[in-house]
């Protein structure tokens, strides 16, 4: 072997160490890199468990503030109060009436007869006095003719009655007759007298009764009602065999006739006010006055009647209409609560007022009457309490609340 391919092969086995051993450092280099690389990745793996850790903590920890926040918020009571109302008539006694003609009158024939003319129609106004209308009475004619000369007759033998015993009277003081004959003439004459007084007496009667024919106004009112015509034959009487002629009612001033149940007549007096409201006329009210009560109570219904006085000056209100009256209350002016204002408890009737700082205060109370969705309290509150409405069963003495808004009272 030459020199030369001597050298050449130790060179190129001197280039397979160095190959070799390149080699070698690049796996030691790669190994490293391999290492860091994992390195890193473990620590970014760390790094994320440990941001993970801390956003569970920082969300536990939101959490359970909200959690509190949310137990404060519910464990915190809201509520509205309302302050207790003075009576403002508002319960005042209300009852069905009718209106009445401060003076009603049904018209009926007096004599008998055929209706010749009437000359007042339903709904005129009649003043005292004038005529409504006329009868034609044949029959009660001919009996006064036949009294009147009746009358006369009797006119007559009172005055020969008289002459004879004025004559007798003569011949006894001259002794001529016996005083037997004169007491006859005297006795005679009397009873002639007698005779013309009666005669007398039916022309009155008769006269009296044809100046029926008459149908004529008792008083000043209203013409309500008419029930004749031209020609009609109408009876002498009244309600029980014959209708009224004529119907005649007051209305400058009116009567109002209500029955009060018998829990509420104690205490209605006469001057008492009443106020009428009709249906057909919203927003208007009239004033009365109590003027008498029968003063005793209807053994069938357990009423009492009472009367109720109404002018009526421009005739806004009707005879015969239906109204509401409205009696003062008993207790105007009482302290009232709305009904849910109330505690049902074992140891009694309590209400929930709000103290200083929303403290309660649990009060007993007294009861009076039940309006509906209020009620009276005799004792316990007054006007300037703020009580809770509509309180929870689980409220006790001594909790704190929070009074979001007052709140109108029921009825009040």
């Amino acid at each position: 072997m030459s020199k030369a391919e001597t050298t050449q092969d130790k060179r190129h086995s001197s280039l397979g160490i160095q190959a070799r051993l390149a080699d070698t450092g690049n796996v030691f280099r790669r190994r490293a890199g391999v290492v860091r690389s994992g390195r890193r990745g473990a620590l970014f793996v760390v790094a994320l468990l440990l941001l993970a850790g801390a956003g569970v903590l920082v969300s536990r920890t939101m959490r359970a503030r909200d959690l509190d926040a949310l137990a404060r918020e519910q464990s915190r009571v809201y509520v509205n109060v309302v302050h207790p109302k003075a009576g403002d008539g508002a319960d005042a006694l209300r009852l069905p009436g009718t209106l009445r003609g401060y003076t009603e009158s049904p018209i009926f024939a007096r004599a008998t007869g055929y209706v010749q003319r009437w000359t007042a129609d339903l709904g005129q106004r009649v003043r005292q006095g004038n005529l409504l209308a006329e009868l034609s009475t044949p029959e009660i004619d001919q009996q006064l003719a036949q009294a009147r000369a009746t009358a006369d007759q009797a006119q007559a033998g009172y005055e020969l009655a008289a002459s004879s015993a004025r004559r007798w009277e003569g011949l006894r003081a001259q002794d001529a007759v016996s005083q037997q004959d004169l007491d006859e003439r005297v006795s005679a004459q009397n009873q002639a007298r007698a005779n013309l007084e009666a005669a007398r007496a039916n022309v009155k009667r008769l006269e009296e009764l044809e100046s029926f024919k008459r149908i004529v106004a008792p008083y000043d009112g209203l013409i309500v009602r008419r029930t004749v015509d031209v020609g009609d034959l109408v009876d002498a009487g009244s309600a029980a065999n014959a209708p009224a002629m004529f119907t005649i009612a007051r209305t400058d001033r009116l009567r109002v006739y209500v029955y009060v149940p018998q829990s509420d007549a104690m205490r209605i007096r006469p001057g008492m006010a009443a106020t009428i409201t009709q249906p057909e006329l919203a927003g208007e009210r009239f004033k009365g006055t109590v003027t008498r009560t029968a003063g005793a109570i209807d053994t069938t219904t357990r009423t009492m009647q009472v009367e109720i006085e109404l002018p009526n000056p421009q005739a806004r209100l009707l005879p015969g209409a239906y109204v509401q009256v409205a009696l003062p209350g008993p207790s105007a002016g009482a302290t009232r609560v709305p009904v849910n204002t109330l505690l049902f408890r074992a140891e009694g009737l309590r209400v929930a007022a709000v103290g200083d700082g929303g403290r309660i205060s649990l009060r007993p109370v007294k009861i009076g009457r039940d309006l509906g969705d209020t009620v009276e309290v005799l004792e316990g509150v007054s006007q300037q309490d703020a009580l809770v409405l509509n309180p929870p069963d689980s409220l006790a003495d001594g909790d704190v609340v929070t009074v979001v808004a007052a709140a109108p009272a029921k009825g009040s």
